[in-house]
């Protein structure tokens, strides 16, 4: 993961402010190889308010083999969309201290997230679940949704895998988080096409 200028992507990139709590980095140069393809791939991804994700604006692909020609068939085959959603985690940044100090120490999505996938701890989970509405669903929600939705991916998902709710009750919290704002500058259009 890097910047537009080749800089390692770390909270101090984070400049952009989305929702209520969550800091992005504009933009990112993603390189990953296909050993089996052959091919390496770089991404580039900005930020698009107004589509409220990361959007792909350049891909480059260099064949890492003799044995492998760029041609349509080999590039079809490179996972683009799926590049952006395994990079957007890192570049997405929150603190859970105050936030106006200088001092605060600010953690990527990619850091919370546990061996085992999740980005909760079952504890916070299950007391987000247990208490009922307020300020620690709300943050809950909006840093859920904002992981999800950046990366282009189904945001009410990711809420019932990681808290074990319903798709209803998802959904529902989801539209609480929008109507108090939490979720500015974030979007996730079911329809949208996988690839763009």
């Amino acid at each position: 993961m890097k910047t537009l200028n080749g800089h390692k992507v770390t909270w101090r990139e984070a400049t952009q402010p989305v929702g209520s709590a969550l800091r992005i980095a504009p933009a990112f140069v993603a390189t990953t190889t296909d050993a089996a393809l052959g091919v390496q791939t770089a991404v580039t991804a900005r930020y698009v308010r107004d589509e409220g994700r990361y959007v792909i604006k350049g891909v480059t692909n260099t064949a890492t083999r003799d044995d492998v020609e760029l041609n349509y068939p080999t590039v079809a085959k490179v996972g683009m969309q799926a590049i952006v959603q395994a990079a957007a985690p890192r570049c997405i940044f929150l603190t859970l201290e105050d936030e106006s100090d200088p001092k605060a120490k600010w953690l990527s999505v990619d850091q919370l997230t546990t061996a085992a996938g999740r980005i909760l701890p079952p504890m916070v989970a299950t007391e987000v679940v247990k208490r009922g509405g307020g300020e620690a669903r709300m943050e809950v929600v909006e840093l859920l949704y904002g992981s999800a939705a950046l990366a282009g991916l189904p945001p009410a998902k990711l809420l019932q895998h990681e808290l074990g709710i319903p798709h209803r009750t998802a959904s529902q919290w989801i539209i609480d988080a929008r109507k108090a704002g939490r979720l500015e500058g974030m979007n996730y259009n079911a329809g949208r096409p996988a690839g763009g």
